[in-house]
């Protein structure tokens, strides 16, 4: 067969089916630098004790530790987990990716099922597809999780059940209580993989108890990223735990270096600096009531604020004002916030908690937008 004859390499139909991941925007249609608040990164920057050991660094031409093992040391500490029932991941991404990979995908008899709530990240529909698995929806209860409509969803394919506790981008929060009942409803052989990436910005006392499942239990994963309250988001360092048979999965495909030197270094700090902790905490706990207040106050004008536990709020145009033209009029103000039509909420933008004079701006830019259309 010759070159011109041969067809050309075609992505796998499974692969094909994916829609991008498409990132926060920082920059507006004309290309100006717009205040990033569409991507639920830290106001408050980095810990100076992370940046500091993540500068202090020599050595690039060296292979960072495969195992992270100082790393998975302090996070077993702080968390009170045996490190070796960590692993550490490219973002907590990596490690999604790699619970769907490892426990999912298709054979003779057809197609895995990876099972999820509307409105849930969007990277698990990507993490089905990706492994050939098919990808599950089960309806919300007014943005939030659904645990019964989730359990009447399970079939004799589902495989992995994705649970974010808070959600994105939603930011409604499970209750320990419903967590256990979601768990106690899956058959053993089901993965369940909750999702902590916000947990740290919940009040003490709210604590969804996933960890204590994942130390008690056969098929609970529990993952947590550094990208949120401890503002390592370009360093790309998340962590998962498990039962030893979950760990050794997950290490088994991981990439072998997959957390750089810089990375681990500055975690481990980021870890030391509590302090810098509370403060994002403190600091959106204050924020984020301020700023649903204001957008509650604006409820006779068509907007609503859906519940948060995170580090952002899901704003709801459900008046004479659209969120294409929210984004617009915030756009115009110098704000990049997140309007998410591919995840079935083009009548919603996500907005990051950012610094005060921030938060007031966007809050006044809505209040003129929805009083000029009364």
């Amino acid at each position: 067969m010759t070159d011109q004859a041969r067809p050309r390499p075609e992505g796998k139909p499974w692969i094909m089916g994916i829609h991008a991941y498409v990132p926060g925007k920082s920059t507006g249609s004309d290309g100006r630098k717009l205040v990033k608040l569409s991507a639920n990164e830290n106001p408050l920057g980095t810990s100076e004790a992370a940046l500091a050991a993540r500068t202090a660094l020599s050595g690039a031409a060296d292979y960072p530790d495969p195992d992270a093992k100082a790393l998975r040391q302090a996070i077993g500490e702080l968390h009170g987990v045996d490190p070796a029932r960590i692993v550490c991941g490219t973002g907590s991404d990596e490690l999604l990716n790699l619970a769907a990979q490892g426990f999912a995908g298709q054979d003779e008899h057809g197609r895995d099922e990876v099972l999820f709530s509307r409105f849930s990240f969007a990277v698990y529909d990507i993490a089905a597809r990706r492994c050939g698995a098919a990808p599950v929806e089960a309806p919300d209860a007014d943005y939030a999780t659904n645990v019964d409509a989730l359990l009447a969803a399970v079939s004799e394919r589902t495989r992995v059940v994705f649970l974010a506790n808070p959600n994105n981008p939603t930011g409604t929060y499970l209750p320990r209580s419903e967590v256990e009942r979601l768990h106690a409803g899956l058959p053993a052989d089901v993965l369940l993989v909750v999702d902590q990436a916000y947990a740290e910005y919940l009040d003490a006392g709210e604590d969804d108890g996933g960890l204590e499942l994942a130390a008690r239990h056969d098929n609970v994963l529990v993952t947590r990223t550094f990208s949120k309250i401890y503002g390592l988001a370009g360093e790309r360092i998340g962590w998962a735990t498990g039962a030893p048979h979950l760990v050794d999965v997950l290490n088994r495909i991981r990439g072998p270096f997959n957390v750089t030197t810089s990375g681990q270094a500055a975690a481990l700090a980021a870890l030391s600096d509590q302090d810098f902790v509370a403060r994002s905490r403190n600091h959106n706990a204050t924020e984020l009531a301020r700023f649903t207040a204001a957008i509650e106050a604006l409820g006779n004008h068509g907007l609503r604020a859906v519940p948060s536990k995170a580090n952002f709020l899901l704003v709801l145009f459900e008046g004479a004002v659209s969120a294409v033209q929210g984004l617009e009029a915030l756009g115009e103000a110098g704000y990049a916030v997140r309007h998410l039509p591919g995840q079935g909420l083009p009548h919603a933008l996500r907005i990051t908690i950012g610094k005060r004079e921030d938060m007031d701006a966007i809050a006044a830019t809505l209040r003129q937008l929805v009083e000029r259309a009364a």
